[in-house]
């Protein structure tokens, strides 16, 4: 549902969604986009996709943040790598995340590296 809603936008050409949260305790949802030619990850495309999900599916589906990626991390089969992308991002060495021979794109994988590298050996914060 998630993907459906954010991905019939005529801006968004591929997402991928991740929940930080671990076991007894919240994370943060964090959306990447893949925006089609002509479009940019603005705040005015922030706001229409957060009023989006709020609207057609609940307020909790309304990430905590967005961010533009060249491209969706990807099995060979096409799936989206959300529990290696979570993680990366949670400090996991991309070769215990993945093995990048079962992905189509592992240079995908780079964005989520640096990111986490700026999040810092925590991860992304918590909800408050």
């Amino acid at each position: 549902e998630f993907y459906r809603v954010v991905e019939e936008m005529d801006e968004v050409l591929d997402s991928i969604v991740v929940d930080t949260g671990r076991t007894g305790a919240e994370g943060r949802l964090l959306l990447f986009v893949v925006t089609r030619e002509g479009f940019q990850l603005d705040d005015a495309l922030r706001g229409r996709i957060r009023d989006r999900l709020r609207r057609e599916l609940s307020p909790r589906h309304v990430p905590d943040e967005m961010h533009a990626i060249p491209e969706v991390p990807r099995t060979l089969n096409g799936k989206k790598l959300e529990v290696p992308v979570k993680r990366v991002l949670m400090g996991t060495p991309v070769e215990e995340a993945i093995s990048q021979d079962a992905m189509s794109n592992p240079r995908s994988l780079d964005y989520f590296v640096e990111l986490a590298g700026a999040l810092g050996p925590t991860g992304p914060a918590t909800r408050p």
